[in-house]
């Protein structure tokens, strides 16, 4: 069932310090397959590739970029969209101001504020076979998105088993807990 898959809710384990700087790491750990294969979540769940459960650690306060793995508190409509909200984990496509579009084929593509040339989005750690799976969900497939100018645009590395800001909108920056730093696998 749908809804089990888009079970991404995090859940913090600890507080721990880093080194340098004295800059705080959060842990959480990952018991969906949103993020699939980039972070593993156990078997028997829907698409977990892992034995057990990732943790990752998060650190606040990081300038964010395209391509970061972050985890923030869902907005309201997340639980409207995906029947669940709270701290989820997912990767930055689309920044501030821009346009985010999915392709026929599950490409991202993105434009840039005030720019009319599309750039399709080099997304190595989207398979292939995700990539096919992503396509047999026609509600996202054409559609483009703007990012509000203090949003991020947020999608799954397992597009087909994530519910995510082409559901429900981007992440407000103040909803953002941390950038991911580190990932722990469980085995």
């Amino acid at each position: 069932m749908r809804s089990v898959a888009l079970a991404v809710a995090l859940g913090a384990i600890g507080f721990l310090s880093a080194g340098c700087g004295g800059a705080e790491l959060r842990s959480f750990r990952v018991p969906s397959s949103a993020m699939e294969p980039t972070i593993h979540c156990a078997k028997p769940g829907d698409g977990c590739l892992g034995t057990a459960d990732d943790h990752v650690l998060v650190q606040a306060g990081k300038p964010l970029k395209r391509g970061d793995i972050i985890v923030f508190q869902t907005p309201k409509a997340t639980v409207r969209a995906c029947g669940e909200g709270g701290i989820f984990l997912k990767r930055i496509v689309g920044l501030p101001g821009e346009t985010v579009r999915q392709d026929r084929r599950g490409y991202i593509w993105i434009r840039g504020h005030n720019a009319n040339a599309w750039t399709r989005l080099n997304e190595p750690y989207v398979s292939p076979h995700a990539r096919q799976l992503d396509t047999y969900q026609p509600e996202h497939i054409g559609h483009s998105w703007h990012v509000a100018a203090n949003d991020y645009f947020v999608l799954g590395d397992n597009r087909s088993m994530s519910c995510d800001s082409r559901s429900w909108g981007g992440v407000p920056r103040a909803n953002i807990i941390g950038s991911v730093v580190k990932i722990i696998r469980g085995s």
